[in-house]
């Protein structure tokens, strides 16, 4: 699953799986109204953490858990990473991606975040991209992870500058497309 936030963290866009995932509507998740999703004792530790990185303009990960459609919850990984456009540089905001994940026995059993480079986890079955620019969104999260494992930093420039262009354009289609199925 896809989404793109203001540079005030408020979401303004999720991709069709939100719907499909959480039962929520993408309208109703604007803003910050999809914290309504997320588990009840993992909210307070979520904001704050997602306040945190909004701050500080950082890439993160944070694994919590959602509640699907059904009412059950799953454990998910949030990732995203800042894009920045002109005037000089200026902050506008995160592309990232919402990954269903299978938790070991070994792992605490709480919310957590992490304030670094986000490498995305391997896309659910369960949540394939709906278009083919969220599946590129999502090939870009996940290469632009990768590019410092591999020591070609040189990349990571155009991959930002890529992931910026790639959000921009989740944020006008979906405008342009029905517009009551999508958030914005």
């Amino acid at each position: 699953m896809i989404f793109v936030t203001k540079a005030d963290g408020g979401v303004s866009y999720v991709s069709p799986e939100w719907t499909a995932f959480t039962g929520q509507a993408a309208a109703k998740a604007v803003g910050h109204g999809w914290f309504a999703c997320m588990h009840p004792e993992d909210r307070e530790a979520a904001v704050t953490f997602l306040r945190s990185a909004r701050d500080q303009q950082s890439e993160y990960s944070l694994r919590t858990r959602l509640r699907r459609a059904n009412g059950s919850y799953a454990w998910v990984m949030i990732g995203a990473v800042p894009s920045y456009g002109p005037p000089d540089r200026t902050f506008l905001g995160y592309l990232g991606s919402v990954t269903e994940i299978a938790v070991s026995g070994s792992e605490p059993l709480s919310a957590y975040g992490t304030l670094s480079r986000f490498v995305p986890p391997p896309m659910s079955p369960t949540t394939p991209p709906g278009s083919a620019l969220e599946a590129v969104a999502d090939y870009l999260l996940i290469a632009h992870g990768l590019i410092e494992q591999d020591h070609a930093k040189e990349m990571l420039p155009v991959l930002r500058q890529a992931l910026m262009v790639a959000g921009m354009l989740l944020a006008r289609n979906m405008s342009s497309v029905d517009p009551g199925a999508r958030a914005h």
